[in-house]
């Protein structure tokens, strides 16, 4: 009966993708499409679904599944993330794999689509690394949106994923048990700025906040004036601008009016580097500006000494000194490769130094190989309870999860760290990390002018 019940769903699968051919089709081809399909039906439904490859005794192949936008929008930052996470398993599985309880070792296969950077692809492709692959485990494809789509199959499926790539904090407001965040969520990422002004300047106490109209620095900015004000400072200036925005001059004004210590706020790259030039042309008096996205990239500094002192926010950085000794500062273990070997590796690899993308591909990997370690099984309950107490610290930074019912999964533990452009010893403008102090590599410049 189950052979049969079997090959009648692949049979009615197989119908109704011919219905959809002739219903979107519609085209002399059509005919000659479904002619293929039915032909293809039977060998298909009646084949066996795929197995993992033969291994030798002991030893267990677990299926890593994922997507890949290696086409689309999301390409370049897609791309690098999946760079580290196959060196993380790349390194697993050169080491011998991972010993279980029972006396075996498991070592990790990738299998992975190319998702296009389209949700639609997303849902489809994921439904497919679950039943069709079987994948033992799941890591999110890159960007919020795309995260968000490929939850719903995970928790539907009783898969744990990994998001990585994904900063948005309403995926773990909707009840899901399995899915658990490696970013910093984006309620926190300007959050970071304020801890460092208190800690830089105590007597400062009053904050302009400006911000691109779109969702994402909306939300940013929302969450940083609820933050502020409960630290005590005065927001004087709260305004959001369109996002083809290229003349700052009514914003400054009425920015400086408002006499901030601190410029909080921004966008993307264009309209932060855009705005942050403005203010050095106008020479706005202000001890610290701190935008998101732009301060992060490379190129911010072809915008020159309007760069100078500007802060901003990263997941993480190659020269961000994270160890075993700044987790005993912290009283956590330390777990995983130093911030200096996971660079050395990357770049030993790949020829380039890894982004915080590559980085959080990486410690998605670290992730699951700390709550396999701390099991010593691959049962997925057993896999969700050392996750919803993991609480580690590692290259990336602090990882820990809300285990809590409104938020599950929400990480709790990681941090930004905030980068500033500042003047190297060839009088080239380089980041350097300033906050937390315990990653930091340069101390602040303050106040900015």
């Amino acid at each position: 009966m189950n052979v049969f019940y079997i090959v009648y769903n692949r049979l009615v699968s197989r119908f109704k993708q011919c219905y959809l051919a002739i219903e979107t089709m519609k085209s002399r081809w059509t005919g000659f499409v479904i002619f293929l399909l039915l032909s293809s039906m039977c060998l298909d439904a009646c084949s066996s679904p795929d197995s993992p490859e033969p291994a030798t005794p002991g030893e267990i192949t677990a299926v890593i599944g994922f997507t890949v936008s290696q086409t689309g929008s999301l390409n370049v930052e897609s791309t690098r993330q999946t760079n580290g996470l196959n060196l993380w398993m790349k390194q697993i599985n050169e080491a011998g794999g991972i010993k279980l309880k029972d006396g075996s070792v498991v070592k990790f296969k990738a299998k992975y689509y190319d998702d296009e950077s389209t949700k639609d692809r997303v849902q489809q492709l994921y439904t497919r690394l679950a039943i069709k692959d079987n994948a033992a485990f799941l890591i999110s494809p890159y960007s919020s949106g795309l995260a968000d789509a490929a939850a719903v199959v995970a928790e539907q499926y009783s898969k744990i994923m990994i998001t990585t790539g994904a900063a948005s904090d309403s995926t773990y407001k909707r009840g899901f048990t399995l899915v658990y965040q490696a970013y910093t969520p984006a309620s926190r990422y300007l959050t970071g700025a304020v801890d460092l002004l208190k800690a830089t300047d105590p007597s400062a106490q009053k904050i302009a906040i400006i911000h691109e109209n779109d969702k994402f620095s909306t939300d940013v900015a929302n969450a940083l004036n609820s933050y502020a004000v409960d630290q005590g400072y005065e927001v004087v200036f709260f305004e959001g601008y369109d996002t083809d925005t290229t003349d700052f001059s009514p914003f400054i004004n009425k920015i400086e009016k408002s006499a901030p210590d601190a410029i909080l706020g921004g966008g993307h790259f264009q309209d932060g580097s855009t705005f942050a030039k403005q203010l050095y042309e106008k020479k706005v008096d202000v001890k610290m500006v701190a935008l998101l996205v732009a301060p992060a990239e490379v190129n911010f500094a072809e915008i020159g000494e309007a760069a100078s002192g500007i802060i901003g926010p990263s997941q993480w950085e190659p020269q961000v000194n994270f160890s075993a000794e700044t987790a005993e500062k912290v009283n956590l273990s330390f777990f995983g490769p130093s911030s200096i070997d996971f660079v050395n590796n990357y770049k030993a690899v790949y020829n380039e130094d890894p982004s915080y993308h590559a980085a959080g591909g990486y410690a998605a990997g670290l992730i699951l190989q700390n709550a396999i370690e701390t099991t010593g099984a691959l049962d997925t309950q057993a896999i969700k309870a050392a996750l919803d107490q993991m609480n580690i610290y590692t290259f990336f930074g602090q990882i820990q999860f809300d285990a809590g019912a409104d938020s599950h999964g929400l990480q709790t533990g990681h941090s930004m760290v905030y980068i500033q452009w500042q003047p190297g010893e060839t009088g080239m403008l380089e980041k350097q990390i300033v906050w937390p102090a315990e990653g930091a590599t340069a101390p602040v410049i303050y106040p900015l002018r």
